[in-house]
């Protein structure tokens, strides 16, 4: 859904370095798939094609943070 993120932090060897992947177009979703020591991040449309692909070595990764789009107003709220 649009306004999905995900933030991922990054070990560089002599600090840290901050990445962010968006749900940029209504209809798509950030999925998160963790693999053979790999994190692997993607947009992906309604109909399941990748859009954009971010990749990390999972020993580098120090944090990994799933920001879900705000669902907006309740009804009968």
């Amino acid at each position: 859904m649009k306004g999905d993120r995900v933030e991922i932090v990054v070990d560089t060897g002599d600090g840290s370095r901050n990445y962010e992947v968006a749900a940029t177009r209504a209809g798509r979703r950030v999925e998160v798939r963790i693999a053979r020591g790999v994190v692997e991040v993607m947009e992906v449309t309604r109909t399941g094609t990748t859009v954009r692909t971010a990749r990390f070595l999972a020993g580098r990764v120090l944090a990994l943070v799933e920001h879900p789009a705000d669902p907006g107003p309740l009804d009968g709220e």
